[in-house]
């Protein structure tokens, strides 16, 4: 295993893979969180232009329905690191299952 490279002040902590995937799940959520911004965005004018109920409620739905998703990856990838680093000294989330699991049902 290669340490990640380490920039003043901070704490070298896994492989570079594991940097690039926290990388990459990062990205992720930050799309999906584009993507409900964008669709709340045309929620917000859809209701100023008094587009009907119906129209305004689809997609509110597929607001949340994106929120939601980008909540799903978060904790699936805190799940991820408690399981590959189950020491809570090492995990960098600093979560027990317990409370992952607590997490992942305020989503449900």
């Amino acid at each position: 295993m290669t340490p990640t490279p380490e920039t003043p002040g901070s704490v070298v902590t896994g492989t570079s893979d594991e940097a690039e995937r926290r990388a990459a799940a990062q990205r992720r959520v930050a799309n999906r969180l584009r993507r409900a911004r964008g669709q709340l965005d045309a929620v917000i004018t859809a209701v100023e232009s008094g587009t009907s109920c119906r129209d305004v409620v689809t997609q509110l739905a597929a607001v949340s329905h994106a929120l939601h998703r980008a909540g799903f990856v978060v904790v699936a990838n805190a799940m991820e690191d408690c399981v590959t680093e189950p020491d809570k000294t090492k995990n960098p989330q600093g979560m027990t299952t317990d409370e992952l699991e607590k997490l992942f049902l305020t989503l449900a």
